[in-house]
């Protein structure tokens, strides 16, 4: 007999929403980590290009570091516009519109020359992006309860451990391999490559997502039921939320300054890892490729399994401090044992695996004080802001290396910048928000 023969009332509830959710998330969750892997990829594989691209177009650190810090001033700029579109036009429809776009611009990076197409072509990968994360976040409060949400937003944002994984071979490979075919550098092959598959993907965006639960065709009616049921009973706010009741939430300040360090510790090392592997001594492209993926193994074992305690404690701002001083002790490693290849190694999973965790525990705060169009206007504004971090980071690490000949004072400042995450953690964010979610009936 199937469930749909049984009355709901008859069922253990408990058990058939665990079911129902396993099938939404096969459905929705592997289409968007695929889609958030293409966009790191897109992001960061300047990291990779610059082994080549620096070279060849006579680029120094501070323009390196200028020209990725760029792509993090579109992105502010544009964020809380993109996304108050997205509520109103619909996921489906927006999230495909930002990943073509992006996808054509970030391929664009191969015709590069000069250092003003640089800067150009990495501020409008940012503008075209914008809005895609938060986007995501947004569209998973209207489909997932708060008990539910570490755990789904753990999975999504494992693509960027998926991104460092296949990203750094895949760079390496493409880099070394091919390199002069057809009278191009293999770094403008990297940017064209890794640029088509957010073209074609967006496509699929649009062919398969539904913005609606209602909508879905892949839902039976009687499972619609019980999640409509179950959203139904989520903590909503007497009068309905607008786009400027963002800006009377202490709290979105305090949780936009623990993003920007948050997005200051992961760009300060995303952008310079590669850089940093070879500064030990490792100058094959694909041996450093190889290494880069250290890390992210470790930082989606973690990830995982530090979102699944979260969601079973229903616990947050503990959880989140330990992710922020793991990262902390991480960058302290890696500044202490400057250009020795193991303690790096282990310093950079520790910072990885603490950031990778930290973030989706982190996005369940912001829907417990904002919702509706608040939510997504709010989740884009914390997102927003925080992305100054990576205006400030990578730029900041080439000027130092620039002007030193060594990233080590960058590490030990970025570990300042941990430090004081937990500090905002464990003391600025109101208890209410990070209380133990009760379990719903």
């Amino acid at each position: 007999m199937t469930a749909n023969a049984i009355p709901l009332e008859q069922l253990d509830t408990d058990a058939l929403e665990d079911s129902i959710y396993r099938k939404v998330s096969w459905r929705i969750v592997p289409l968007f980590i695929c889609c958030f892997l293409f966009a790191y990829l897109d992001r960061v594989n300047i990291s990779f290009a610059k082994l080549q691209m620096a070279s060849d177009l006579g680029f120094s650190e501070t323009v390196y570091g200028l020209g990725a810090s760029l792509f993090f001033v579109g992105y502010f700029l544009f964020e809380v516009p993109s996304n108050v579109l997205l509520h109103k036009i619909g996921a489906r429809i927006w999230i495909a519109r930002i990943m073509v776009s992006w996808g054509i611009a970030s391929a664009c990076m191969m015709f590069v020359q000069t250092e003003f197409w640089f800067y150009t072509l990495r501020f409008l990968i940012g503008v075209m992006e914008a809005g895609f994360v938060p986007g995501v976040l947004y569209f998973f409060t209207q489909w997932y309860p708060s008990t539910r949400r570490a755990r789904v937003n753990s999975y999504f944002k494992s693509s960027i451990c998926l991104c460092g994984i296949v990203g750094g071979p895949i760079a390496g490979l493409i880099l070394g391999h091919f390199d002069g075919v057809m009278g191009l550098a293999g770094w403008r092959w990297l940017f064209l490559l890794e640029g088509i598959p957010s073209v074609l993907l967006g496509g699929v965006v649009f062919w398969l997502v539904k913005d609606r639960i209602q909508d879905a065709p892949w839902l039976s009616a009687a499972e619609k039921e019980v999640v409509l049921s179950r959203m139904a009973k989520e903590a909503k706010p007497a009068t309905p939320q607008k786009v400027k009741d963002i800006w009377k939430h202490p709290t979105t300040y305090v949780m936009s300054a623990i993003y920007l360090c948050l997005v200051m510790a992961l760009t300060g090392l995303l952008f310079w890892m590669p850089q940093l592997i070879k500064s030990a001594g490792v100058t094959d492209t694909m041996n450093i490729g190889w290494l880069t993926v250290i890390p992210y193994i470790g930082a989606v074992i973690g990830n995982l399994l530090i979102g699944a305690s979260s969601d079973r404690h229903r616990e947050r701002r503990w959880h989140m401090a330990a992710c922020a001083t793991l990262t902390a002790a991480g960058y302290l490693v890696c500044a202490l044992f400057p250009g020795q290849l193991l303690p790096l190694m282990i310093g950079m999973t520790m910072i990885m695996t603490g950031i990778i965790a930290w973030m989706p525990i982190f996005w369940t705060i912001p829907p417990r004080f904002l919702t509706g169009i608040a939510a997504a206007a709010g989740i884009a504004l914390i997102n927003s802001l925080g992305q100054l971090g990576g205006i400030i980071a990578p730029f900041m690490v080439g000027r130092i290396k620039d002007l030193t000949g060594t990233a080590t004072p960058a590490l030990f400042a970025l570990f300042a910048v941990s430090v004081l995450a937990i500090a905002l953690i464990v003391w600025g964010i109101p208890k209410r928000y990070y209380a133990k979610e009760a379990l719903q009936d």
